[in-house]
C-alpha cells in the first residue's frame, strides 16, 4: 500500500487492521507527508514502512491524463505492484469552519494529486477521504477526480460517511471517494454498497474513555492542558451545576449574544459520542471539549481514544504539546479504512492473493 498526505497513519492503521483480521500482511511501500512530526509518528508505529517528508505534488507533478514525468516514473518503479492507495489531502480549504478561503484554497487542488497518483501507480483500490464540504469546492475537485479515475479504468463511487455508524465515538462525517479497478469490480463487488453499508455500531464516550477517568499517570499523554483561572472557573461551574452548555453571561464578551457556537465552552456527555475531535481538543474555547465529570479538558490520550487509536499506538515522537495536538486532531479515525477494506476483502477484490504466513 501507499499512503499520501499520510499524517500519523490513521488510514494505514485501518488498512492494517482489516488485513490482519483476514490473514493478510501490509507492506507500506511509501508514506508521504509534508509535516516531519507526523512522519516521525508514522515511522514509530510502522517501522518497516518507507516514509518521506515531502510535498506530494512534487512526487506526482504531471497533469491528469498526461504522460508520466520522470519523477512519477521513478516513484512507480520504487513502489512496484500496488494493492491499495489511500490519502487524506489537506481539507482546511473545504471546511465549513474556514470562513476566509472556504472552497477557494489552493490546497484544494491536492485532492487531484490523489487521482494523478492512481494514474501513475495503478493500485487495485484507491480511497480518498476529505470533509463533506469538498463536494462544494469552487473548482469541483471531486468531479474531475472521478472522471480521471474512470478514464484510467476504475469503477468509482463517493459518499459521505457517518463515522459514528462505524463505531467511532464521535460525531464526525467524512466524504469518501472509492475507486476499484474495473476488472476487479465484478457484479459481486458493488462499490456503492461498500461505501454506504452501515454497521450501526454506535458507541458513546463512556465506552471510549470511561476507564481513563481516574487514571493515575503523570505521562504527557495523560496530562490535560493547563487552563487560565477564568476557564478553570467556567469548567468548575459546568460540573457543579450539571450543565453542558455555558450560559452567555459566563462566556467571553465576543461569544455572547446571538451565535451558533453553542458547543464552544461546552461539556461532553458520557452517554453521547463526542463532537468532532480537532487540534483544539485541549481548549474549552475551541469546542465542546470539557471532560464529562472532571473540571478539565480532554487529555491527548483521551482524544486519541475518541479518534479510535488503540493504546499501543505511539505518539511519543511529538516534541511539543502543539505538535501532539495537531497530529491527533488531524488524524483520520482508523475505523474508516478498516471497515471499508474489510468489506472489499469480503467482496473478493483480493481473492486470488496468498494469505500471509501465520
Amino acid at each position: 500500500m501507499v499512503d499520501l498526505f499520510a499524517g500519523c497513519g490513521g488510514l494505514t492503521l485501518g488498512v492494517a487492521e482489516a488485513a490482519k483480521a483476514n490473514d493478510f500482511a501490509v507492506d507500506v511501500r511509501l508514506a508521504v507527508d509534508f509535516e516531519a512530526a507526523a512522519i516521525r509518528t508514522f515511522k514509530a508505529n510502522f517501522p518497516s514502512a518507507k516514509t518521506q517528508v515531502a510535498a506530494v505534488e512534487t512526487l506526482f507533478d504531471g497533469d491528469l491524463g498526461s504522460e508520466f514525468t520522470a519523477k512519477e516514473l521513478a516513484v512507480a518503479r520504487s513502489v512496484g505492484e500496488l494493492d491499495v492507495l489511500v490519502g487524506g489531502p489537506p481539507c482546511q480549504g473545504h471546511s465549513s469552519l474556514n470562513n476566509h478561503t472556504r472552497r477557494e484554497d489552493p490546497k484544494n487542488r491536492f485532492y487531484l494529486r490523489m487521482a494523478r497518483a492512481a494514474e501513475v501507480l495503478r493500485p487495485r483500490v484507491i480511497l480518498i477521504e476529505n470533509v463533506p464540504a469538498v463536494v462544494h469546492d469552487s473548482e469541483g475537485v471531486v468531479g474531475p477526480a472521478t472522471q480521471a479515475l474512470a478514464a484510467a479504468g476504475y469503477t468509482v463511487a463517493d459518499s459521505t460517511v457517518e463515522l459514528v455508524r462505524l463505531g467511532v465515538p464521535q460525531k464526525r462525517r467524512r466524504h469518501v471517494l472509492l475507486g476499484v479497478r474495473a476488472e476487479l469490480a465484478r457484479d459481486d463487488v458493488d462499490v456503492v454498497a461498500v461505501l454506504e453499508a452501515g454497521t450501526e455500531m454506535r458507541r458513546n464516550l463512556r465506552w471510549a474513555i470511561g476507564d481513563l477517568e481516574t487514571k493515575a499517570s503523570t505521562a504527557w499523554v495523560d496530562t490535560p492542558s493547563r487552563p487560565s483561572a477564568t476557564n478553570a472557573a467556567r469548567m468548575q461551574w459546568l460540573i457543579d451545576n450539571d450543565a453542558y452548555d455555558l450560559p452567555n453571561h459566563l462566556r467571553p464578551v465576543c461569544h455572547q449574544g446571538e451565535h451558533s457556537y453553542v458547543s464552544m465552552y461546552g461539556r461532553l456527555n458520557w452517554k453521547e459520542p463526542a463532537q468532532t475531535i480537532t487540534s483544539g481538543y485541549g481548549s474549552m474555547g475551541q469546542g465542546r471539549f470539557v471532560h464529562p465529570s472532571l473540571p478539565r479538558t480532554l487529555t491527548p490520550h483521551e482524544a486519541a481514544r475518541i479518534q479510535g487509536f488503540p493504546d499501543f499506538f505511539r505518539f511519543d515522537s511529538a516534541v511539543t504539546r502543539t505538535e501532539l495536538s495537531v497530529i491527533i486532531g488531524n488524524a483520520v479515525p482508523p475505523a474508516l479504512t478498516s471497515t471499508l477494506m474489510a468489506r472489499l476483502i469480503a467482496a473478493g477484490v483480493w481473492a486470488e492473493l496468498e494469505h500471509a504466513p501465520s
